[in-house]
């Protein structure tokens, strides 16, 4: 089955220029310049599908390289599986995901990995991979980091955060890198200081500080820049490439640019809810409404300038990726799990139907470019995890994941037209400056003008390779 995309501008991460495409069998075959007859005069009667893209941008399917679907945490799970939530990622653009298997706490790797293969297989609308959560580092656990590169799970992630669930101490993250530098697989790490942390919570709660945004207070820049720092010593320490998941902290950043700087394989990722939302705003909400947007590490002061910090550092290239941390909560029953402890409150903020939108803005504002947007969200993530080619990019051969992007479209975000299964939304009432017109998985249309036309099923399990910025 042929697709033929014609009269749109097409987006690459360095470029934006007037081209048609040209997508069969699932894999885009051709980039045509306006009036190209390589491939026939008429492709706009005689391809099986056409799409019309005039006046529109024509960019990859976004690559979300950190999702949680059906995450345990804290005595509940998040709300979104993999069918509900691939389906919204869907609506928003994004047509690969790369979630996380989790190694509980005395359990084989091989077997966590294996209840996330059952939890995902036949339920996803677009394609997913997986990263491997290691639970508990010991001689199994490195075994198994080695056999299972050999399976496409080419990257692992750590906790310096949450002792008595997934925190590891320094000498376990040491053994991890340096099997990690061994086998060519990208470490990640939640940078938290979670000893520290710990003690700063039981003491807001021997004070009666209850509220949700004490969960910000006690979660202090210094936590993440210091965990940062360490994390980024232990992988220069050994050679192992790092990958430091969502960054919050300006002063974190300026940490991971200054060993970037020296040359050395350190890359940060951050969210949406990092650049746009605020302890101020959002976390210290009247009442208990502050728990929609707990998350960690949480949302940071807009008076101390984070949020424009992180900004600028996706403009210099500090930061390599936005994704989303998609892990999301209903407010009634799972965030009340906490109304009268913060530290009770369920971790998370769901955005995977809305990260291309939201960074869109930012090429609205004049803070990134058109090829920086695609860049961040389509094809560094890809070639980050070793998807790329194959995905990220409108590049002959690579998978026919296409989304068409009207930049005149307005789009509203709540809680009564998202996808996602949540009760709420974190982004109620935001005004978006452009929208998803047609998005294609594999060259088959799964949603078009807002209609969902996809399948359950429809996505595959995707083995990765190696990291493109270590090979």
């Amino acid at each position: 089955m042929s697709t033929f995309i014609h009269g749109g501008t097409v987006v690459s991460p360095i470029s934006a220029q007037p081209m048609d495409v040209l997508i069969d069998g699932g894999k885009v075959v051709a980039l045509l310049s306006p009036g190209d007859t390589s491939f026939g005069s008429d492709l706009a009667s005689s391809a099986d599908t056409v799409i019309d893209a005039t006046g529109k941008y024509v960019v990859p399917g976004g690559v979300d390289c950190h999702t949680h679907m059906e995450l345990p945490f804290g005595g509940t799970f998040a709300s979104d599986t993999f069918e509900t939530g691939t389906r919204a990622a869907a609506f928003g653009g994004t047509t690969t995901i790369v979630d996380f298997a989790v190694q509980k706490a005395g359990e084989r790797v091989q077997d966590g990995l294996a209840a996330w293969h059952a939890k995902a297989d036949g339920q996803c609308a677009i394609d997913y991979g997986f990263h491997q959560i290691i639970g508990g580092v010991d001689d199994d656990s490195l075994k198994a980091m080695d056999e299972l590169v050999a399976e496409g799970i080419t990257s692992f992630k750590l906790f310096m955060a949450y002792p008595g669930v997934f925190f590891s101490d320094d000498g376990q993250i040491l053994r991890a890198m340096q099997t990690a530098a061994n086998n060519g697989a990208m470490m990640m790490m939640h940078a938290e200081n979670g000893t520290a942390i710990d003690v700063l919570v039981a003491q807001a709660l021997a004070r009666g500080d209850t509220s949700p945004r004490w969960h910000g207070l006690t979660r202090p820049w210094e936590t993440e820049e210091e965990a940062t720092h360490r994390a980024i010593m232990l992988a220069r320490l050994t050679g192992a490439p790092l990958y430091i998941v969502h960054m919050s902290a300006k002063q974190a950043v300026t940490t991971l640019a200054a060993s970037r700087a020296e040359g050395y394989n350190v890359f940060g990722e951050t969210c949406p809810q990092y650049l746009y939302l605020s302890l101020e705003e959002q976390l210290s909400a009247p009442g208990f409404e502050g728990a929609k947007w707990v998350c960690s590490t949480p949302l940071r002061s807009r008076e101390e300038g984070h949020q424009d910090e992180l900004w600028k550092a996706l403009r210099t290239g500090d930061l390599s990726v936005v994704s989303t941390d998609h892990c999301p909560f209903c407010f009634k029953e799972q965030k009340e799990l906490g109304v009268v402890n913060f530290s009770k409150i369920p971790n998370g903020i769901g955005s995977v139907e809305h990260r291309m939108d939201l960074l869109y803005q930012g090429v609205v504002d004049g803070r990134i470019s058109l090829p920086r947007w695609v860049e961040l969200c389509c094809t560094t993530p890809a070639r980050m995890f070793g998807l790329h080619p194959r995905k990220g990019e409108i590049v002959p051969g690579a998978d026919g994941d296409v989304v068409v992007y009207d930049p005149n479209a307005r789009t509203r975000i709540s809680v009564e037209t998202h996808h996602m299964n949540m009760d709420h939304s974190a982004w109620e009432g935001y005004e978006i400056a452009g929208g998803v017109d047609t998005v294609l998985s594999r060259g088959t249309v799964v949603v078009q003008r807002g209609e969902y036309l996809g399948t359950k099923g429809h996505g595959k399990f995707l083995r990765r390779g190696l990291s493109s910025y270590l090979t």
